[in-house]
């Protein structure tokens, strides 16, 4: 049974490589000093970034990064679920749905008014499964890299 829990300091070596997963896939990449920020940030309980992993048979095979911030349109504030990646040879058994549901519970528990999140218009896998737990946005996001 899969089990969802905060990311621990002895996961680091295979959040590391679901972490390079969710990079690949997304054909992407971050300097190994964001990946080590990002890393301690998640074990920092005074960060704002938290991460969820979910554990199968004691090895992570997945991972969820959230944030929570205020907002200009709700007094209680947002959750951002910014990263989710599961192992591809976990895929399409619940693990994304139980990580997205986790965080719901805790941006439910923390009173944020929204929860929300970004994926590509291509990554159709996982777009089915928000489909059917989320209302998909109208708006379209822009950036300036390095403003």
């Amino acid at each position: 049974m899969v089990m969802i829990r905060p990311i621990e300091k002895g996961d680091e070596a295979r959040w590391r490589v679901l972490w390079r997963g969710y990079l690949d896939f997304y054909e992407s990449s971050v300097p190994d000093e964001v990946t080590a920020k990002t890393f301690e940030r998640i074990l920092d309980p005074n960060a704002p970034v938290h991460g969820l992993g979910a554990v199968l048979n004691e090895e992570l095979i997945g991972i969820t990064h959230y944030i929570f911030h205020p907002s200009t349109w709700s007094v209680e504030g947002y959750c951002y679920l910014e990263d989710l990646f599961v192992d591809p040879a976990i895929r399409r058994s619940g693990v994304g749905r139980a990580l997205i549901e986790a965080v719901r519970e805790r941006a439910n528990a923390a009173g944020a008014t929204r929860l929300y999140w970004n994926t590509q218009h291509f990554n159709e896998t996982a777009r089915a499964l928000y489909d059917q737990v989320a209302d998909l946005s109208p708006f379209v996001q822009y950036r300036v890299a390095n403003p």
